[in-house]
């Protein structure tokens, strides 16, 4: 109690302990930044130019892949290539793509976008990504693809997963929007499957100063369609072969991605180091925390934890000055946009949507910032003592 009283009267003084402050965040290296912004404008060329050729090189040979083709964000990234295997004859609309359930609804609009047909499968909830132990007997005859997503950071590929779509002959996409630096042994996400969709938003591990995505395949047509879609579907100068789209990313995103990939497993390792003061510190009966991943499989983009009364603990931290976030309040087949799918029971994502709770895991946040949290959270009063 008394260490509670302590936590209390700190936090009372203290500044807000952001769930993620861009501005702290981009301080670290703001010279680099400011270098390279000026840079691109003294070259006076602000698409398609030297620094997203430059990016592409660099961030396909950082995932170990033989291309990346920088697109306008995440979701462009997943969309174009389910759009360039319908170009390429490999899909057609109509096709099943196997996707997780607890997912964020970006991975399953880009699927239905291409008249393709989500199915959704539950997750695990130990790892909390997709269960391949359930994916086989959901796969019909008109299933074409598997896209795994590698939710919070943490590796969604097995081997198990790889085994089936050889046996079925499924495309294995990867969503990999929220890992960039993950690893799989030696491999990194990204250059698991056939293709792989990232997403630079800002607050992702490399995030840039807007939006923003790249496509990384080892496959040398997938590439050349994508580019072709990614600029109106144009092969060269006024020549369109695809009913493309304008999705490119800009001069100043690659210029700003460029510095920030030579800081990226920096970046992870102080991710690393807050989350390793989460799981030795949180021991609250009433919060539980992911079980841990084989080392190099989680990069930590989200730290989350579980609560039955989450919304009283968001609260409660807050009045702590702390903030946090939920990822994702409502699960995709409660959505609206996805009203073909309400009638789905799907009791381990609803679960983790009714209970997750984020935790500030920046590589801006401090040592000393992560302890107040654990603290904080510690000091929550349970139902047990309400």
């Amino acid at each position: 109690m008394a260490t509670c009283i302590l936590v209390c009267f700190f936090m009372y003084f203290c500044t807000m302990i952001e769930y993620a402050s861009l501005l702290k965040r981009h301080k670290r290296y703001q010279n680099e930044i400011r270098q390279a912004v000026n840079r691109v404008l003294d070259s006076g060329w602000f698409l398609l130019g030297d620094e997203t050729r430059l990016f592409e090189q660099e961030y396909a040979r950082f995932i170990g892949c033989r291309h990346a083709v920088a697109v306008g964000n995440g979701l462009d990234a997943l969309t174009l290539i389910y759009r360039a295997y319908i170009e390429m004859g490999n899909l057609c609309p109509g096709d099943e793509v196997i996707v997780p359930a607890n997912t964020y609804i970006a991975s399953i609009l880009a699927i239905m976008e291409n008249g393709l047909k989500p199915i959704l499968v539950e997750p695990r909830e130990d790892t909390l990504q997709i269960d391949d132990r359930l994916i086989e007997q959901l796969i019909t005859p008109r299933t074409r693809s598997v896209m795994v997503v590698h939710l919070y950071g943490r590796c969604a590929y097995t081997e198990r997963i790889a085994q089936l779509c050889d046996k079925y002959q499924l495309i294995l996409v990867e969503d990999n929007a929220q890992a960039h630096g993950c690893r799989f042994g030696k491999v990194m996400t990204g250059a698991l499957g056939a293709a792989a969709g990232h997403s630079f938003y800002p607050t992702k591990n490399l995030g840039a100063l807007g939006d923003a995505g790249a496509i990384t395949t080892n496959d040398d047509q997938l590439a050349e369609v994508v580019r072709h879609l990614r600029n109106y579907g144009s092969s060269k100068k006024y020549v369109f072969d695809y009913q493309g789209r304008n999705s490119r990313m800009d001069e100043i995103q690659a210029a700003v991605l460029r510095v920030k990939l030579r800081h990226l497993e920096e970046d992870n390792a102080r991710r690393a180091c807050i989350a390793a003061i989460y799981r030795q510190r949180i021991h609250h009966p009433d919060v539980s925390i992911p079980v841990t991943m084989p080392e190099g499989q989680d990069v930590w983009h989200i730290f989350p934890v579980f609560c039955q009364e989450r919304d009283s603990l968001k609260a409660f931290l807050l009045q702590q000055g702390i903030e946090t976030q939920v990822h994702y309040p409502i699960p995709p087949h409660h959505q609206r946009c996805m009203a073909d799918y309400h009638h789905l029971s799907l009791k381990i994502t609803e679960r983790i949507h009714a209970t997750e709770l984020s935790l500030p895991i920046g590589p801006e946040l401090e040592p000393e910032e992560a302890l107040q949290v654990a603290d904080a959270i510690n000091c929550f009063p349970s139902c047990g003592s309400k």
